[in-house]
């Protein structure tokens, strides 16, 4: 789908190009989701420029996602998208910025674009060249990250408080498997927001560098307030996933606990019960001379020997402190 905003009323308003059709002459913005051949076919021609494939999208080089063909700057970033669910995904979003207008290719609907949208259909953005839109572009993508690195770092915190609570001691108290499994998904979710906030600190990177000759004062010191934005949120990214790897960590422990203490009650009732045993192997032997079997205290005395060698040891390992 080929979406494009143009001026209007001093905001930008949106409109579809179906397939064939010519781009408006005053777009400033041209947005392309899932584009068909034809309409990458349609861009190229307008601009006289080659967008770049999913495939040059996909690649991992800086020299693939960051560069510059004359005064147009190819720039490609992983996005977030889908946080709200169990399975957030990163995928590559490149912006190409022309001297009059502003491309994005883009496979995924991060929720930023559809709040910026919403904004324009509101009148609500005020934009009058192409460089502008792309830093009210990056100023919702990085703030919808931080709103999601604020949410994944109450989360951790209620999850620390649920392990490492006093009032759920008790053993067997806590599900552990449950616990493991949320603090998965975050540790998967600050990865890929890590690798989200890398690529985009390359890009404005790269972009504070390709502005820095241009007569643009507001720009250069929004491009930099941003990249002040994406390296807080990096070290609280960091920060974040430091906290859950510690937190599986001390999960693993407390499992490792719970289950040596399991095997210390049983290794100790086997100990316990091991005298009684003993002895009632003994005198359940069916030799035809046993003298005592055949006398009145024979059976009261096996009774009280079985009991009393069954309460020796457990009072041994309950002043040991074995117990």
């Amino acid at each position: 789908m080929l979406k494009v905003y143009q001026q209007q009323n001093g905001g930008l308003k949106a409109v579809t190009v179906g397939e064939g059709e010519a781009i408006p002459a005053g777009a400033l913005w041209l947005d392309l989701l899932n584009p068909t051949p034809e309409e990458r076919r349609t861009i190229d021609k307008t601009l006289g420029l080659e967008m770049p494939t999913r495939a040059d999208m996909e690649e991992i080089e800086i020299s693939s996602r960051l560069y510059q063909e004359d005064s147009t700057l190819f720039m490609t970033a992983m996005v977030m998208a889908q946080t709200e669910t169990d399975l957030p995904t990163a995928d590559a979003v490149t912006f190409v910025l022309t001297p009059e207008r502003l491309v994005t290719i883009r496979y995924i609907d991060p929720q930023p674009f559809r709040t910026y949208a919403l904004r324009c259909e509101r009148s609500m953005v005020n934009a009058n060249r192409a460089e502008m839109v792309l830093m009210q572009l990056l100023d919702a993508i990085i703030d919808r990250m931080a709103d999601i690195l604020e949410k994944t770092g109450a989360d951790v915190e209620i999850i620390s408080a649920e392990i490492f609570s006093p009032t759920s001691h008790k053993m067997g108290s806590r599900d552990f498997q449950s616990i493991l499994r949320r603090l998965g998904q975050k540790h998967g979710l600050t990865s890929k927001m890590r690798e989200s906030l890398l690529t985009i600190g390359r890009m404005l990177t790269f972009l504070t560098q390709a502005i820095d000759n241009k007569h643009n004062k507001d720009a250069r010191a929004h491009v930099k307030t941003l990249v002040r934005d994406a390296q807080s949120l990096q070290d609280h990214a960091s920060f974040v996933a430091t906290k859950v790897s510690y937190l599986q960590d001390g999960t693993l422990g407390l499992i490792n606990s719970e289950q040596n203490n399991i095997i210390k009650i049983m290794s100790v009732a086997a100990i316990v019960f091991l005298p009684p045993t003993l002895f009632a192997s003994i005198w359940g032997m069916n030799f035809q001379f046993m003298p005592e079997l055949d006398e009145i205290w024979g059976y009261p005395l096996a009774l009280v020997g079985i009991v009393i060698s069954g309460i020796m040891p457990y009072i041994y390992f309950k002043r040991r402190g074995w117990l």
